[in-house]
């Protein structure tokens, strides 16, 4: 029996009080960055050959279905507003846009289709695939990565069962092995949990390594709201040593980004 579907170590959950419950999930949930820790060699493999693909050009697609899908979508959804990257990470799920609300019936067992999710946007072998599958048992996850593979796209994968189809798919398959769920078989919980810190990795890792961070500042982010605006004004205070803030905003508000406001002021323009 694969790990994941393993009975909880927990037997009679519906006897426990709200505080057991809440310190039997946090007692769980600790071992989770020990297990992606042992797994940080795997990571940092893909990690350097999407580094070196992106330089050409290339993107990387997260390919997934339910939970693995959805959180594959949110990291890709964020990399335009931090880092100011337009389709650098592409996140693809089964079923399409409506499964991000809506599980649709049956799309997770298409093997073709995850292929066909990814040869929409005209892939190339710069380009990388992750599937993404807690069980490493998704045919649509693992169809993807298999193709990919066949036509010299890099491909990885993040499961939490060890042996996995998935896994044996990839060229850098990353396993972080989390243990049974405290809910049993509900891999939002724990391995959801590992597959969002190894999504974080991967694409914070390969936009720093980018140069999309100066020092530890996001640069090149996105001035969709005061928040950041504010952020934004206070990062070139601190680059420049304007002492005025609202010199500061003016000149990020006129050239819209924290990079181009520094460099400008560097130049004396």
């Amino acid at each position: 029996m694969r790990t994941t579907e393993q009975d909880s170590n927990y037997a009679h959950l519906d006897e426990m009080s709200t505080s057991e419950l809440l310190h039997g999930i946090n007692s769980e949930d600790r071992g989770v960055t020990e297990a992606v820790n042992k797994a940080i060699p795997q990571i940092e493999k893909l990690v350097d050959g999407i580094v070196e693909r992106m330089r050409r050009g290339g993107r990387v697609f997260y390919t997934g279905a339910g939970t693995s899908g959805r959180l594959g979508i949110v990291d890709a959804s964020e990399i335009p507003p931090t880092y100011g990257v337009r389709d650098a990470f592409i996140g693809l799920i089964a079923g399409g846009d409506g499964a991000i609300r809506t599980a649709v019936e049956g799309a997770e067992d298409d093997a073709e289709l995850g292929w066909n999710d990814v040869a929409a946007f005209n892939p190339t072998p710069d380009d990388t695939v992750v599937g993404i599958a807690a069980s490493g048992t998704t045919p649509y996850v693992i169809g993807s990565v298999k193709e990919a593979r066949k036509r010299g796209l890099l491909t990885g994968c993040i499961t939490c069962n060890e042996n996995s189809p998935v896994a044996e798919a990839a060229e850098c398959p990353i396993v972080a092995v989390v243990g049974p769920e405290f809910v049993t078989g509900s891999t939002r919980m724990k391995a959801g949990t590992a597959t969002k810190l190894i999504l974080n990795m991967i694409s914070t890792c390969a936009m720093i390594r980018l140069g999309h961070v100066k020092g530890s500042k996001m640069v090149d982010m996105q001035l969709s709201n005061k928040k950041l605006v504010d952020r934004g004004t206070r990062m070139i205070m601190d680059a420049t040593g304007m002492t005025d803030y609202e010199e500061a905003k003016a000149l990020l508000l006129r050239y819209g980004h924290v990079r181009e406001a520094v460099e400008a002021f560097k130049q004396g323009k």
